[in-house]
């Protein structure tokens, strides 16, 4: 036993949040022995602004930085040496001293669709309310199925489920990831697939940051990092980031890789799900950044500045 941490990792305290922590704290003891002694890992829980509103959507209150802000405060004020992120929450440009050196082996990339009375998307009845914090989830939703209504559904994994039961709503979606990962996979009615809801950026990727002088910190992670999960997230991130995504515009990636071949998809959707603008790009996973950013480029050029302009 250590008299004090070696470690400490900041985490938001939602079960999906501390399951993907337990699972960095557990991989790290596995990597290395000075980190496997009880209480060489601490974790602190932090509460964000993310989590603390709740009654109002994310594009109203700052968007997804909100769930990292305090995270990142923390790390910087020397609180924390790293933070466990899930990757889709996790701003494209960081804050000056923070890193992104590290991410997991990505889980499950497909959208989970739940309902109690329906199997998929296609058996809901005109009418039906699906809930969803998701402007990318809704806007894809109203373009396949614009006679449904969406409305704003937040809360975490739990909540959301409990929602469900009670009948608040009809139908949710929700990330196979996040269910895999909290056992609660029984709950599906069924996936969908990329080429019916294209995911979020990162979806199933959980990332690790650090400071970017925290030698110490670094050493240790980079026996964690997954190569591939960093290629597919950074052509996605590269996408989002020239689009200036933000949680005000419904845009969707998936990277996969093929040994070193790159294979994107990236799509823009209004927030009614009228206008889809949808792209392609095939090239060499070293060239993941450039190819996102490529594909971005174009869709601006199709859609034009003005199509980003959405009010909250």
């Amino acid at each position: 036993m250590t008299d004090r941490p070696i470690i400490a990792i900041g985490t938001r305290g939602s079960p999906l949040a501390l399951a993907q922590t337990h699972e960095t704290r557990d991989r790290l003891a596995a990597a290395w022995p000075d980190l496997a002694c009880d209480g060489a890992i601490a974790i602190q829980v932090i509460n964000t602004t993310g989590d603390m509103v709740q009654n109002r959507p994310l594009a109203e209150i700052g968007g997804k930085g909100l769930f990292t802000k305090e995270l990142d405060e923390s790390m910087l004020d020397g609180r924390i040496h790293l933070a466990v992120h899930s990757m889709k929450d996790v701003p494209t440009v960081l804050p000056d001293g923070i890193v992104l050196p590290c991410v997991l082996p990505r889980e499950d990339v497909r959208d989970a669709f739940i309902s109690l009375t329906a199997k998929s998307l296609s058996d809901l009845p005109a009418g039906a309310v699906i809930g969803s914090s998701s402007l990318r989830r809704g806007a894809q939703i109203l373009h396949r199925r614009p006679d449904l209504k969406v409305v704003n559904f937040r809360g975490n994994v739990q909540t959301r489920l409990r929602k469900l039961e009670e009948k608040v709503v009809d139908a949710t979606l929700l990330a196979m990831a996040g269910l895999n990962r909290l056992g609660l996979s029984r709950h599906v009615s069924s996936a969908l697939e990329p080429e019916d809801m294209l995911p979020a950026v990162a979806q199933g990727a959980i990332g690790i940051t650090c400071r970017a002088d925290d030698g110490e910190s670094l050493r240790y992670l980079a026996a964690l990092n997954h190569p591939q999960t960093m290629i597919r997230i950074t052509a996605e991130r590269a996408f989002l980031a020239r689009l200036d995504g933000s949680c005000r515009t419904p845009i969707a990636a998936l990277a996969e890789l093929d040994g070193d071949a790159l294979f994107f998809r990236g799509l823009i959707v209004s927030p009614d799900g009228r206008t889809v603008h949808a792209t392609e790009r095939r090239g060499r996973a070293a060239d993941a950044a450039a190819l996102g950013t490529d594909a971005a480029e174009e869709l601006i050029g199709i859609a034009g500045a003005g199509f980003f302009d959405f009010k909250a």
